[in-house]
């Protein structure tokens, strides 16, 4: 779909926040067929001040605000209460009000730490959230102030990312397979690894039919939950990373011989964990026909392009 036909000719602004981002960095390509692309950091605008966020906005007026910033060192953000809730909570607020006061579409990214993990089957948008920690309580507040504003808008919940560039699970394991014989791994946490460039793509597609909806006057804001198909532990996705890069990044020297699977309890950290991080996308499929990629498959794709 053209941005001509959605717009009637004229060309949308996109506001993409955390651009050097996992998510952010995809985003600024997949979403440059869509409109003018105005991408931005925490150097040109600073999600710990709320005043910053409403003049920025204001000053670009963007027709669509794509919020992939967010503050994500989940263990650092029980010390850091009050920056997690700035950047997670507040300011998505503020931009979800000046969406309303511009008539903007706003996509913001959540994600399944707002559930305890107690569940013994994927989660589905209308279970009631339940975060373990400051970082997921954080984000439920940000959807909560979202959801408040009376703007339109699209709540992307999603889970593992992981990418060929940035800081993520694939890219540590890549490193301590070069530096460690041995690998002590999580076993009993599981969910849906999810590439960012996957997100980068479905948002592309979800964009694009909520223009055309709205345009239609038949947009209903919404939450959805978009990762990728199948489950693993952390474990799993360790091994699979691993074994992978054996075969697709010969020129690695991974040193790694063994994989050891231990529970939760074993490997101790600041903020608790949710056990099972699993999310169903029916909703998202049935409205945006969005189908979810095999995760080692994208995984796969993500370690072909990553740059030794």
């Amino acid at each position: 779909m053209s941005s001509d036909s959605v717009f009637a000719n004229k060309v949308p602004t996109i506001l993409i926040t955390g651009k050097n981002g996992q998510v952010g960095w995809e985003l600024q390509r997949a979403l440059l067929p869509v409109g003018k692309v105005v991408s931005v950091d925490r150097n040109q605008l600073d999600l710990s001040s709320s005043e910053s966020v409403r003049t920025f906005i204001r000053d670009i007026k963007p027709d669509i605000i794509v919020n992939a910033a967010a503050y994500t060192a989940v263990d650092k953000a029980e010390e850091e209460q009050e920056l997690a809730y700035q950047i997670n909570s507040v300011s998505p607020g503020i931009m979800a009000e000046e969406a309303k006061f511009i008539g903007a579409l706003l996509i913001h990214y959540s994600t399944d730490y707002v559930f305890n993990g107690t569940k013994d089957c994927p989660y589905s948008e209308s279970d009631e959230p339940d975060p373990l920690n400051v970082y997921g309580s954080s984000k439920l507040a940000g959807e909560k102030a979202i959801q408040g504003s009376g703007c339109d808008y699209l709540i992307l919940r999603t889970s593992w990312v992981f990418a060929s560039r940035g800081h993520n699970f694939l890219l540590s394991m890549l490193r301590l397979s070069q530096e460690r014989e041995e690998l002590k791994i999580v076993a009993d946490q599981i969910g849906s690894p999810t590439s960012s460039k996957f997100i980068a793509c479905a948002t592309l597609q979800i964009i694009c039919q909520a223009l055309k909806e709205r345009q239609l006057d038949e947009f209903d804001s919404g939450v959805f939950n978009l990762i990728s198909s199948g489950k693993t532990s952390w474990h799993g996705f360790a091994t699979a990373i691993i074994k992978s890069a054996q075969i697709l990044l010969p020129e690695l020297t991974i040193i790694t011989k063994k994989i050891e699977s231990i529970p939760t309890e074993e490997y101790p950290v600041p903020a608790k964990r949710p056990a099972n991080s699993q999310l169903s996308t029916e909703k998202l499929q049935q409205r945006f026909a969005v189908y979810s990629p095999d995760w080692q498959e994208q995984m796969e794709l993500s370690l072909q392009e990553v740059r030794l």
